[in-house]
């Protein structure tokens, strides 16, 4: 076993050779014969190259090298296009610092059966005057940042579920098609990230049309990731057991604190109130998102060919 499984267990790493094609006696040709292709993309500044950094690369695609040199690219390139979000791109920033007090994201302690984090995003707690999207966003890969140091992250994953209970017709409006591709590049194209499920709960119709919208962006393999329950929970618990679960989704575990995530990043700094003051979280630790708009926008007969109403546009066109 080189020095890079250490710590992983014989199980995981069981699972790395047969899930992911990941051979210890050829990791390091691997890793190098990936480094040996940053020359043929001089238009991307490649800031990180060490062995773990790549490894983790390698490990989201599967080890099939060109694969991940394109991901490992497109992390790079994703954040030399969009400079202004990763400016100051630590948990004291106070755009991400408010977004993840408000619990975007939630991570729950424990792992599911099959070793995955789970994360939560509670919908409704988005405070449009408190939080832009973006700032949430920020607050998801800033996190994601951090739980991918885990090398039993890289292999096992990640589940994501997104509770859209009292997520009003109004907050939807402002998930304009701009900014969900912004997005969607981050997480789907541009993050060492394993996602074994996004898991959709509670969503209103227009969260369905919505997602009717953005299919088109979604590679295949993520669309088939995708799982809407609607309110049925039963459904959830058949791919995720309710013993990982929070009450809020049917499940056996105490409701989720929502400052739990944020007081392990912010740690003794940690504070719920409204005075945004300057951290000691270290950037280091990381190597390496109108009532009567609804009626007046109420679902219509029409349907589109999937059986989802469009009336959704009214949300893109209506802007306040």
């Amino acid at each position: 076993m080189t020095h890079l499984q250490a710590g992983l267990s014989p199980e995981t790493i069981e699972k790395a050779r047969l899930e992911l094609n990941e051979n210890p006696d050829v990791l390091h040709q691997d890793i190098q014969q990936v480094r040996d292709m940053i020359i043929t993309r001089p238009d991307v500044g490649f800031l990180r190259t060490d062995d773990a950094f790549i490894l983790r690369f390698l490990r989201a695609r599967k080890f099939h090298q060109a694969d991940a040199f394109r991901l490992l690219a497109q992390y790079f390139q994703y954040r030399q296009l969009n400079l202004d979000m990763f400016k100051n791109f630590k948990a004291d920033d106070p755009g991400i610092k408010r977004a993840l007090i408000d619990g975007f994201p939630g991570v729950l302690e424990n792992r599911d059966h099959y070793g995955r984090k789970i994360l939560l995003l509670f919908a409704a707690n988005w405070d449009q005057s408190r939080n832009s999207f973006t700032d949430i966003l920020r607050a998801i890969l800033l996190s994601l940042e951090v739980l991918i140091e885990d090398p039993e992250l890289q292999i096992n994953g990640f589940i994501l579920i997104i509770d859209w209970s009292n997520f009003s017709f109004k907050q939807a409006s402002k998930l304009t098609p701009s900014i969900l591709k912004l997005a969607i590049e981050g997480l789907q194209d541009s993050f060492p990230a394993r996602f074994g499920g996004v898991h959709f709960v509670n969503q209103p119709w227009y969260i369905h049309a919505l997602y009717t919208l953005i299919k088109p962006f979604l590679k295949d393999k993520t669309r088939k990731r995708i799982f809407l329950h609607g309110n049925n929970l039963n459904s959830l618990h058949q791919l995720i057991h309710p013993e990982f679960l929070p009450s809020e989704f049917g499940g056996t575990l105490p409701p989720y604190d929502m400052g739990t995530w944020a007081r392990t990043l912010l740690g003794p700094d940690y504070s719920d109130e409204n005075d945004y003051t300057h951290t000691s979280y270290n950037a280091m630790h990381v190597k390496h998102t109108s009532s009567n708009l609804e009626r007046e926008c109420s679902p219509k007969p029409m349907k589109s060919q999937d059986g989802v109403s469009q009336t959704w546009i009214c949300a893109i066109l209506i802007q306040p």
